[in-house]
């Protein structure tokens, strides 16, 4: 996942564990056992399945639609290897399956929220994050699809081109490129050098093509009318690098007042910024025309809008069914966002650049304005649950 998120303006990654001389380093596990007696009450008792906190209808069929995926993904050998070496005891590929294949029928044959919590906590076992700080504390955030307008060919308004991966982007030497080098500061030489006739569409706006780069994935409105959707085909083997961290180090904002419009708003002021800080992000990201598919994740399989998470994947079980305890921003009746308390079922099928570490989730809000302005005000703390079948 490389969809845009707050995250990745600011690069935030988990606390480590302070190590003394004599301890030897030892990463904790990232998740625990917890018992049922010990969950915070109603954390299993989703609501928005059958009425959205807003009055809308809920998303019963969007979870239904989640897990499928989640399964589709669990039958594959990426899975299978996925799975192999991962390191919480019990966690394996078949038990992750099993739950979700049982969890799918309580969900159907629920008749309310209460019902559905009371046969979860009956039959299913809870790992919770670890967080980061080892006291469960998740850090929250949201990210999107974003919608650009795009043209095939270049112009005198369409100037700034996404690229396809190089046939020898594997043999390349390291280090590789940095984005500077590769297009130039002002993100405008890239026909000098090794990503000439690469271009595999032009954007109007330069802070566009470079976040459509962080997501990793974006739907355009191209001049002719048509739609073209555009995915992750690779990078530069180089971190990513915040430029959200690099304003706030250079005083422009606190930590407290950056958000997604206002680094937006900063650009749309100071456009000459743009050459001093896109380049500091060294990592460059190709892309592929995906023909119309649904934005994706890192298992290969569509995200669903609200009930697909990001996780760090060396960590978490993928493809997992998970539960979340949080905050977020929905529109109330006069269309101002208003932040509510919910716990959420979700599956876990992405990853992403800055989500580092047990104490970080991402959520996908879905596609267009809306979802921009929902994820880009998300910044909030909660606690994030795996649920697995007890074993018998």
């Amino acid at each position: 996942m490389f969809f845009l998120t707050l995250p990745l303006l600011l690069g935030c990654t988990a606390a480590t564990t302070p190590l003394t001389a004599a301890t030897p380093p030892v990463d904790p596990l990232p998740l625990t056992v917890v018992s049922t007696d010990q969950l915070p009450k109603g954390l299993a008792k989703d609501q928005q399945l059958w009425k959205k906190v807003n009055g809308q209808k809920g998303d019963y069929k969007a979870l239904l639609t989640a897990i499928d995926h989640s399964l589709e993904y669990l039958g594959t050998d990426k899975a299978q290897k996925d799975y192999q070496d991962y390191k919480v005891p019990g966690i394996t590929r078949d038990r992750v399956s099993r739950s979700l294949r049982r969890f799918r029928q309580l969900v159907v044959q629920a008749k309310s929220p209460k019902a559905l919590e009371t046969a979860v906590k009956r039959e299913f076992q809870f790992y919770q994050s670890i967080g980061n700080d080892q006291k469960g504390n998740v850090d929250f955030t949201g990210y999107y699809e974003a919608t650009y307008p795009a043209s095939r060919q270049p112009t005198a308004e369409f100037r700034y081109p996404l690229y396809q991966a190089p046939a020898d982007l594997k043999q390349w030497p390291k280090p590789h490129p940095t984005r500077a080098e590769l297009e130039g500061s002002d993100g405008l030489q890239a026909s000098q050098g090794p990503l000439k006739g690469l271009e595999l569409v032009w954007l109007r706006d330069r802070i566009q093509a470079f976040l459509v780069q962080v997501q990793g994935s974006a739907r355009l409105g191209l001049t002719d009318g048509t739609e073209m959707t555009v995915g992750y085909a690779g990078k530069t083997a180089h971190p990513y690098t915040s430029i959200g961290k690099a304003l706030i180090a250079d005083g422009k904002f606190t930590l407290e007042e950056l958000s997604l419009p206002v680094v937006l708003q900063y650009f749309e002021e100071n456009p000459q910024d743009l050459d001093l800080y896109i380049p500091k992000n060294k990592s460059f990201v190709f892309f592929q025309e995906t023909f119309g598919s649904p934005p994706m994740g890192n298992l290969n399989v569509p995200v669903t809008d609200e009930r697909s998470i990001a996780t760090d994947k060396s960590l978490m079980p993928p493809g997992a069914l998970a539960l979340i305890q949080t905050n977020l921003p929905y529109y109330n009746a006069s269309q101002t966002l208003e932040f509510k308390d919910v716990s959420r079922f979700v599956l876990d099928h992405d990853t992403g650049s800055a989500i580092k570490g047990p104490g970080r989730v991402d959520i996908f809000m879905g596609t267009g304005a809306k979802a921009k302005e929902r994820a880009g005000v998300m910044t909030g703390s909660g606690q994030l649950y795996y649920l697995l079948l007890k074993d018998n």
